[in-house]
């Protein structure tokens, strides 16, 4: 039986410790924030927090995080309360597709939570390992500017 903090929530699953994090969360417990991608732990698709720390949970054995809090991007806010990185992408119009939206926000939050007022260097830095095919780049760039300008206000 595997022990789950998910989202604020305790959620008991007969399932195996092996399970990967990312089917859990998805087939589950029903979040769609989190995207299958590449499986491999490469394209940043399936990025959650652990423990505020942006993981890749398609390569995460949900047994290895029992105990620990993860936050999909379901748990970051609502459609009626966004968070404050959710509402800059929303500004700033940064999604095409959204396929990679999802990550891309996670990892913003992640690296916010560490660095509240990030150089564009650290920006490009953090963003580097979430794929995004569709030319959203200088939107998701922006909208990481407005998040940082507006969390530090």
């Amino acid at each position: 039986m595997l022990r789950l903090h998910v989202n604020g929530q305790v959620h008991e699953l007969p399932l195996p410790a092996g399970a990967p994090l990312l089917q859990v969360l998805r087939n589950d417990l029903g979040l769609n924030g989190p995207k299958y991608g590449c499986g491999l732990g490469q394209c940043g698709a399936c990025l959650v927090l652990i423990d505020g720390v942006p993981a890749r949970s398609c390569v995460v054995p949900a047994g290895g995080v029992q105990g620990r809090e993860i936050i999909t991007l379901e748990g970051l806010g609502t459609k009626e309360r966004p968070h404050p990185v959710q509402q800059a992408f929303i500004d700033e119009q940064a999604a095409q597709c959204g396929y990679c939206l999802s990550g891309m926000i996670v990892a913003t939050v992640g690296l916010l939570k560490v660095t509240p007022r990030p150089t564009p260097e650290q920006v490009r830095a953090a963003l580097s390992h979430n794929l995004c095919r569709c030319g959203t780049h200088l939107e998701i760039l922006r909208a990481v500017d407005r998040a940082a300008k507006t969390a530090s206000s």
